[in-house]
C-alpha cells in the first residue's frame, strides 16, 4: 500500500505517517527514494499505536513496546501502571463531578456556608498545589526574565 491508500484506511495524516517512520514506529517496505510503501500490517502497527496513545502514552513508551518487525512486544509494568494513573484519574474526575452537582443543588444560603463546597475547595486548592510540584514535592522556582 502507498502512503495515500495507508493514509486514507486510517485517518491518519501523510505527514504523521511520515513522522512515525522517522521515529522508527512504523517503516516503509520501498526502497529509498521513491513514493513510500507500507506492508499490510501496518494497519495493525498504527492501531496499536492509536490504542496506546488513547490510553495516555508516548511515543517513546509506545516505541519501546514494538518489536524491530512492529509487533507488540508489550511491557506489562508499564500497562499497570499507566492504568493505576488512569484508575487515579477517574476517582479524582467523579469526586469532582460530585462536588460540582452537589454545589449546583446545593440548598445552603450561601456556598460559602456549605461545608461540602468547602472540602471541594480546599481538595481543589491541594491538588493545585500538588500539580505545581515537582516529583521531589519541591515547587519549581520562577524563571527570572534578564532586562
Amino acid at each position: 500500500m502507498d502512503i495515500a491508500e495507508v493514509a486514507r484506511r486510517t485517518g491518519i495524516a501523510a505527514s504523521a505517517l511520515r513522522y512515525y517512520e522517522r521515529r522508527g514506529l512504523i517503516a516503509s517496505v520501498g526502497p529509498a527514494g521513491t513514493r513510500r510503501r507500507f506492508g499490510p500490517g501496518v494497519l495493525d502497527q498504527l492501531a496499536l499505536i492509536a490504542l496506546g496513545q488513547a490510553a495516555g502514552l508516548s511515543l517513546d513508551e509506545i516505541q519501546s513496546m514494538l518489536s524491530p518487525h512492529g509487533g507488540p512486544n508489550i511491557d506489562r509494568k508499564l500497562l499497570v501502571a499507566k492504568a493505576d494513573e488512569i484508575d487515579n484519574q477517574v476517582r479524582q474526575l467523579r469526586a469532582m463531578s460530585r462536588g460540582l452537582r452537589h454545589a449546583a443543588a446545593c440548598r445552603a444560603p450561601s456556598h460559602a456556608q456549605c461545608p461540602t463546597f468547602q472540602k471541594l475547595l480546599k481538595a481543589a486548592a491541594a491538588g493545585a498545589l500538588d500539580r505545581r510540584r515537582g516529583e521531589d514535592g519541591v515547587a519549581p522556582r520562577r524563571r527570572s526574565i534578564a532586562r
